[in-house]
Formats: C-alpha cells, structure tokens, sequence
C-alpha cells in the first residue's frame, strides 16, 4: 500500500513539476523529498521524466538550436572582426551583417534572423573550442619616472567621465625577448566616455617623440582633448609633455605608483588594440615603424572605432563579500559619441565618420589589415628590404582613393 501511495504521489507531483516554473519546482521537489524521503538528486531524475504509459505528460525538451549555416557564418564574422568576445560579438552581428550577405553568400532572411536571435552565452558555448586556441599571457616593460613628480597632480578620485575628451595614455613595449638598444614602442590612447582609441608608434620612447605622437593623435580626434592621465613613466613625467599641455589647455593628472588598475582602461585597450595584433616580437627599424603607423592611423583606427563594440562599466558595488558589476550594452565608440548629441547637428567630424563607416565595407578592412600586417612582419623579419619603405607603401595604398580622401577630411575637420 505505502508502494501505491509513492506512485500515485509521484504521478501527481509530477504533473505540477513539469509545468512549474524555476521557483515553483524547488518548493515541489522540497515536499517531494519530505513525503518519499529520496535524495534530491534521485527526486529530480523521478520528477522529470514521464512514467511508462503517460502519454499525455509535456517532455522536456532542449532550448532552440541552430543550423551548421547559421553557426558557420558567425564564426566567419568573428573571425573577420578580430575574434571579439561573445557580448560584443552578439552587437557586432547586426553592423556587419548587410556586408556578409555579399561576402559570405546565401544568406537569406530566416538565416540573418536566426543569427541574430543568438545569445552571448550561447556564441560562449558554440565557440568554445575556437577560443582555447587562443588564448595568450600579456608581458610589459615600463619603469616609473621620477620628475615633475610634485607639479602634475595624482588623480585619487574615480574616473567617472561622462563627456568625450577624457582619456587615457600609456606605452606598450615592442622590445620582443630584450629591451636593450633602441626599438619601438606604441603610444595609446582612449577616451574614457566613449572608448575612443587612437594609437601611433615610435622609435624609442624620448620625451620628444611621445609629444610629437600626442599632437598627432590630438589633431585627428573627432572631439577636443580635454585632459590626459598616465601612469609615473618618464616618458609622461617629464618637462617637454608638461609643457605642451600646459601651452594647449590640457590638463595632465597621473596615477598613484604601483597601482596599475588607476589605469584600467588603457590597459585594457593596450591588450585589445596593440599586444592582441602585433604579439611580443622585437620591432627596432625607423621601416617597421612607418609601417605600423601606416596601419594604426589608417585601416586599423578604422575597424576599432567605428566596426568593433566595447562595454562599458556602469555601475560597481560590493554586495557581502562579493563585487557586483553592470555594464552597459555593447556599443561602438562611434556610436556612443553620436548618442551624446541625440537629435542635434553633428559636429562635421563626427558626421563624416558617420558617413564613412557607411560607405566602407569592414570585410575588406579586416582582409587589408592581415594583408598589412603580414607586409610588416616581413620588413620585421628582413624578407623587405627596410630602407625603401616608401615604394613598398605607393604600391598598396591604404584605403582607395576615395575613402583615402575622405579620411583626410575627417582629420583636417576640426
């Protein structure tokens, strides 16, 4: 009798289990457990599948699935964009998709829509075994300054920017296994409120040239620079860069020693857009670096700032012992500079690289940045000679004459 009673309960427990929600279930297995006295374990494998004979009992079934089409056009995006991770990758899919109908082909509209209807965390779980491949440790060489030390003030508060003009600087090392002698270094820079990233290298890191590769990088910002923070390195801390932004109406703050998350963002981005593409190789020729100034102020600024979302932190709060952090939706630096302007004119900078993102197709930018970046592995390696750079560049223009002349507006807009 105590036999029929734990099936007919069983049948009706089941019944309520199936067709409940998350919450309802862990209160029905609770009871389910107390009445039979089963492992929960156990209970959750009764309670779950249909007993022989019930016909009528909703099966469980898996979440959607998508086709070997939609998954192998996600993976040719992905890998065309630079392998960006799943949150970005997922705003990613509607900007590039009108260009991967003509590149990819047979890209219908019920395919596009269920490529666009995927998840992050299922583009985490489908590209799993791709992402493990890839996987590489970040090394860096800087050393702290000492001048001008007790001038340029540290910044202790938060660096909560809400308008454009804000940003970030740091030096990334191209030494590859040793540091001595003359090599190159790349001098980076993002804004902190829309995550604008321009990027210029450098033979050596003398004070001169890293002004020279700011005022570069200033005049071709589609927004004014408004202040700069850097770590203690000498290549910041030192009269020349103070000069020049004192003379400008910059304003120049520093890090505290020893606390490399101060610049977060930068680090981040030194990452993402300068160790992630040129790896840990020695560049030391006046050649290669010409070459990869070519790519970071043409193609590579490009597909960065107006082809590739980033998040960004909204909100971060410790809840007991843990951190809790939000972030806000996946957005492109292009596009978080033109929400600040909602329904009024746009300053001509920013309009035209909103029409140029329009008119340049990021398939063909990402082939031309591998194509770039295998040029200069060679100049690297010596298989180009380094001294005539400048006939190996008049054969393989940057972009097409016209979008080379519409870049040249951009940066002479302001």
């Amino acid at each position: 009798m105590a036999g029929e009673r734990l099936q007919k309960a069983l049948k009706t427990y089941r019944e309520r289990y199936l067709k409940a929600y998350r919450k309802e279930k862990t209160q029905l297995l609770d009871e389910f457990c107390k009445i039979s006295g089963y492992h929960r374990k156990h209970a959750i494998r009764l309670l779950s599948k249909p007993m022989e004979g019930d016909q009528d009992m909703p099966i469980r079934r898996r979440g959607k699935s998508y086709s070997s089409a939609a998954l192998k056009a996600i993976e040719e995006i992905w890998k065309a964009s630079g392998y960006p991770w799943s949150s970005r990758l997922k705003e990613l899919l509607a900007l590039w998709m009108p260009w991967a109908r003509q590149h990819l082909g047979g890209i219908t509209d019920d395919l596009e829509r269920e490529i666009l209807s995927i998840s992050a965390c299922q583009i985490d779980r489908r590209l799993m075994p791709k992402k493990r491949q890839l996987k590489k440790r970040l090394y860096g060489r800087t050393k702290p300054g000492t001048l001008l030390k007790s001038q340029i003030p540290i910044r202790t508060d938060s660096w909560d920017a809400k308008d454009p003009g804000f940003a970030e600087i740091d030096t990334v090392s191209h030494s590859g296994p040793s540091a001595s002698g003359e090599h190159a270094w790349s001098l980076n820079m993002t804004d902190i409120a829309s995550g604008w990233c321009e990027t210029r290298a450098i033979l050596g890191k003398g004070e001169e040239n890293v002004s020279a590769a700011l005022d570069e990088i200033r005049l071709v910002l589609p927004f004014a620079l408004r202040e700069i923070d850097s770590d203690n390195g000498s290549e910041f801390i030192n009269y020349h860069l103070f000069s020049y932004c004192q003379e400008r109406g910059i304003g120049f703050t520093r890090a505290r020693p020893y606390m490399k998350n101060d610049n977060a963002h930068i680090e981040q981005k030194n990452w993402t857009h300068v160790r992630r593409i040129f790896g840990w190789e020695r560049y030391d020729s006046r050649a290669v670096v010409n070459a990869m100034n070519d790519l970071y102020a043409n193609e590579l600024r490009l597909m960065m700032n107006l082809f590739q979302p980033s998040v960004k932190l909204i909100e971060r709060k410790r809840v007991g012992s843990k951190i809790i952090r939000r972030y806000a939706p996946a957005r492109t630096p292009l596009d978080r500079l033109l929400d600040g302007y909602g329904s009024n004119p746009l300053p001509a900078a920013l309009a035209r690289m909103k029409e140029l993102r329009d008119m340049i197709d990021p398939f063909e930018l990402s082939k031309e940045i591998e194509r770039k970046l295998a040029q200069i592995e060679k100049i690297r390696s010596g298989a180009i000679p380094r001294e005539p750079l400048a006939a190996a560049r008049r054969t393989a223009p940057p972009l097409p004459p016209r979008r080379s002349r519409a870049l040249q507006e951009v940066c002479h807009a302001r």
